[in-house]
């Protein structure tokens, strides 16, 4: 599933805001069936992206870096 979403965990380049984002839009357009919803389906479409992002952003915050990495 989602193949296409690469990998945003990188504790030397941390991902902009916009790979976040591009990706939880990837994530919902695959788990919705849309790739762009109708107007009836906008709102809680674009809602699903936000979350999905903000949800996203606050684990890759959070995580601490691997044995292997922390030195």
């Amino acid at each position: 599933m989602c193949r296409s979403i690469k990998t945003l965990r990188d504790y030397e380049n941390p991902p902009a805001d916009e790979d976040v984002e591009a990706a939880a839009l990837q994530f919902v357009r695959k788990i919705s069936g849309f790739r762009k919803p109708s107007r009836t389906n906008e709102e809680v479409f674009d809602r699903a992206v936000a979350e999905i992002t903000e949800a996203s952003r606050s684990l890759l915050d959070s995580l601490s870096p691997t044995r292997s990495l922390a030195g």
